[in-house]
């Protein structure tokens, strides 16, 4: 004991003497805006993404909700759930060293733990109004993550976009990923994505199984985007399963934070 006790002095006398740079205490820690009072301060746990850089998009936005469900008399709009989940997926990313960019902001609403989540139309694409125009908006943004990935220099660049799909309610489906036709590293990123959660659902809900799945698909925001990119439909924002994948905060966080984990998966080999 008294051993033990020496050390932790000598320890903290060693502290006092070298006490951490500015720079050193910074490191440990990051802040964001847009997360939110609550959440805007966040700790740096590890550097597993040091040297990584993705481009964040939460589908649609602005003058455009996107696929609109009804969960107990209340209207779920798919461009606010995305977009909570893109801020928490950016949120496990950034704990990791990674740098991120939020391509479709808004300053008011930060990561939220309500079931339903208030509808607006102040998202913006990085401060700039969102086109209500379809083509207009896909390329507003193409060209903002373009504009970036030309800027940054980090070794490993991804681009992910989240949307939620909208089918009969009866239709109950898992998270899709889809990559750009022929695109190696876009299909290998959306396997450890989809793989990690297949993993996940497997020790969590046992028995229940895990029907996601990784196609080519020629969207705009992958055809005319240049960094690697996986697009994810998170479920049927109408089927009453599926919504619980969105209205309950945990399991929104649990999404996020598993997607995480399958792109910390595909950078340990992609950056080789």
């Amino acid at each position: 004991m008294q051993m033990k006790k020496l050390l932790l002095a000598v320890l903290s006398f060693i502290v006092f003497l070298f006490p951490l740079s500015a720079q050193e205490q910074k490191k440990q820690s990051g802040k964001e805006p847009l997360f939110g009072k609550a959440m805007a301060s966040y700790p740096i746990v590890s550097n597993e993404l040091s040297g990584a850089c993705f481009y964040l998009v939460g589908g649609h936005g602005g003058p455009d909700p996107g696929a609109i469900g009804t969960y107990n008399g209340h209207k779920l709009h798919e461009d606010e759930y995305a977009y909570d989940i893109v801020l928490r997926l950016g949120r496990e990313l950034l704990m990791r060293g990674a740098k991120v960019h939020f391509i479709i902001q808004d300053k008011k609403d930060g990561i939220r733990n309500g079931s339903v989540l208030k509808n607006s139309k102040r998202e913006t694409c990085m401060g700039k109004e969102i086109p209500l125009d379809q083509v207009a908006r896909l390329k507003q943004r193409s060209l903002k993550i373009d504009e970036l990935y030309r800027k940054d220099k980090s070794v490993y660049k991804r681009a992910v976009f989240v949307h939620i799909d909208s089918r009969s309610q009866g239709k109950q489906t898992d998270v899709y990923f889809y990559h750009a036709p022929g695109s190696k590293q876009g299909k290998r990123l959306a396997d450890r994505m989809k793989n990690t959660l297949a993993t996940k659902y497997k020790k969590h809900q046992p028995g229940r199984g895990f029907k996601g799945t990784v196609s080519e698909r020629n969207l705009y925001v992958l055809r005319n985007t240049q960094p690697a990119g996986v697009y994810l439909e998170l479920g049927n924002i109408r089927n009453s399963r599926d919504q619980q994948r969105l209205v309950l905060e945990n399991n929104r966080q649990a999404l996020a934070k598993w997607l995480a984990e399958g792109i910390v998966a595909d950078y340990k080999v992609g950056k080789k």
